[in-house]
């Protein structure tokens, strides 16, 4: 690891300085098109999107540039993240400063968005986190809006793949609150929501996506 926290694995690594603030997760290079490709699908043209638990702020950049109609507005509850995605976010005009933003806490420091995504927390979490975000999604999308989820999920009735519960096991093994979550008490839980679709993605993942009802 450089003093910068980057790796020079990462395709950017080469730009950051000693004093860089920016953050990265390998997975986020790895799975930023294939998340952006589906996005494009889902949300609206215009209109702000709430990223909740945006961690390094490289899906942020990366989004907000590819979708310049859309003004994004991360979050996370980590005074380093935010600091991270800040770096990330410099130059994009339609990224607002990172929110301190506990999913489980309530109220939130926003009042309103047009969708809310959130990528790859609800398993590295306590279950309270992910009932709080969907508690808080719930009461700031309108009618119609989305809710996205990425990550890792258990499915009643489908094969798990050997490498999601070799990661069930270790993220157990570092907090039992953690691991990954069965998508149908993830959608059993989502009052107000309607479960539109789930979208098979690279490296076992989904995505998920929620729609608020009327």
């Amino acid at each position: 690891m450089t003093p910068s926290g980057a790796s020079p694995a990462h395709p950017d690594a080469d730009r950051f300085g000693a004093e860089d603030p920016r953050r990265f997760a390998p997975a986020a290079a790895r799975n930023r098109e294939p998340l952006l490709a589906v996005l494009r699908g889902i949300l609206p043209a215009r209109g702000l999107v709430l990223e909740v638990a945006a961690g390094t702020g490289e899906h942020a950049a990366h989004i907000a540039t590819a979708l310049p109609g859309l003004t994004w507005q991360p979050s996370d509850p980590s005074e380093e993240a935010r600091s991270s995605i800040d770096a990330w976010a410099a130059g994009h005009a339609n990224i607002r400063p990172a929110l301190a933003l506990d999913a489980s806490a309530w109220p939130w420091p926003i009042a309103a968005a047009e969708a809310v995504l959130c990528v790859n927390m609800i398993h590295i979490a306590p279950w309270a986190a992910g009932l709080g975000l969907l508690r808080g999604a719930a009461a700031l999308l309108p009618p119609g809006a989305p809710l996205v989820l990425y990550g890792p999920y258990l499915r009643e009735g489908v094969e798990t793949a050997p490498s999601n519960l070799d990661f069930d096991a270790s993220l157990k093994a570092r907090n039992p609150e953690w691991g990954l979550r069965r998508l149908e008490d993830v959608a059993a839980a989502a009052e107000g929501f309607a479960l539109e679709r789930v979208i098979e993605m690279p490296a076992n993942n989904l995505t998920v996506v929620f729609r608020r009802l009327v």
